[in-house]
């Protein structure tokens, strides 16, 4: 239970929280002072920011097993937004749904501790078990595109996205100041935290578009304030949630928000190739799930990789 978290895990969800409000206050006044429609967008993503951060609270207060339950369940949406929008052929939908079974059996060796099954779970079921049923499927017309779309579709959205379950299930012993509970909270606050100075920085000043072609909202104003915020606040808070010392958490929060920027431009390349604007719609002002995690599939494993070779 939330009681039973470190302390500093406590303090760090009740800090966002706090952030979260003093943000909410913040839209609120600027409403009335200057009332518009050019709000709206900003109230819709404030409210489902509350939405987002009051669920994510609720799963990590509740114990790992439900967290791990969470997350398994932002891998099967975001991995249906990925299939409905790029697997074209209806005989492959057989192949399809034992895509989905591959999401128990990776939280399911996360939850056993089982990390090296995990790290070969989704790739070999991908490339021996799918991508054959593919074949015997019987239709060569469009087999290369579904195996590549599948088996990329698997790596962003359940092996990459797992990677938050495998922070929160690595060893208190590794971090006695947070566990695996403030590695977790540290990458998602700073990934998600960077996203957002990105995109008010380059509303409010971006001037030169990263890849003007690919997603115009992107400008390298907004994308170096983002890496700076990342960066300050990964070396102020690494020593307070990880076993970062200040100087790693520097690089930790760089590395975050560098790849934060390349998973959301990765995501937007897909949804520019099929013509669609989001990816779903579950999350109003956001977009889909896959939308809004986009920053963590490469910050995840990269993060990930990052900690345990330095700490465990």
């Amino acid at each position: 239970m939330f009681t039973s978290a470190p302390p500093n895990v406590q303090a760090a969800l009740l800090g966002i929280v706090g952030l979260l409000a003093v943000c909410t206050a913040a839209i609120i006044l600027m409403n009335r002072l200057l009332p518009g429609s050019q709000w709206t967008e900003i109230n819709r993503r404030c409210r489902t920011w509350w939405v987002m951060v009051g669920t994510f609270s609720a799963a990590m207060a509740f114990g790992r097993s439900v967290s791990l339950a969470f997350f398994a369940l932002i891998s099967f949406a975001a991995l249906r937004e990925f299939l409905r929008l790029t697997a074209a052929r209806p005989i492959d939908r057989p192949i399809l749904l034992l895509a989905y079974g591959t999401i128990p059996i990776q939280y399911a060796c996360i939850l056993t501790g089982r990390l090296d099954l995990f790290m070969l779970s989704v790739p070999l079921t991908g490339l021996l078990l799918l991508s054959p049923g593919l074949v015997f499927a019987g239709a060569p017309q469009g087999y290369l595109r579904d195996a590549g779309n599948l088996n990329w579709g698997l790596m962003v959205t359940v092996f990459a996205l797992g990677h938050l379950g495998c922070l929160l299930m690595l060893p208190a012993a590794g971090n006695p100041v947070g566990g695996g509970a403030g590695l977790l909270i540290y990458l998602v606050f700073l990934a998600q935290f960077s996203d957002v100075v990105q995109y008010v920085a380059g509303r409010l000043f971006g001037r030169r578009r990263v890849v003007p072609r690919l997603s115009p909202g992107k400008t390298w104003e907004g994308l170096i304030a983002g890496l700076v915020v990342a960066s300050v606040l990964g070396a102020l808070l690494a020593p307070w949630l990880t076993p970062l010392d200040t100087w790693q958490g520097f690089v930790a929060g760089l590395l975050i928000g560098l790849s934060g920027f390349v998973g959301d431009i990765t995501i937007s390349a897909v949804k520019r190739d099929h013509g669609v604007k989001d990816m779903g719609a579950l999350l109003p002002g956001h977009g889909g799930v896959l939308d809004r995690v986009d920053s963590l599939i490469f910050a995840a494993p990269l993060f990930f990789h990052f900690v345990y070779q330095l700490h465990y």
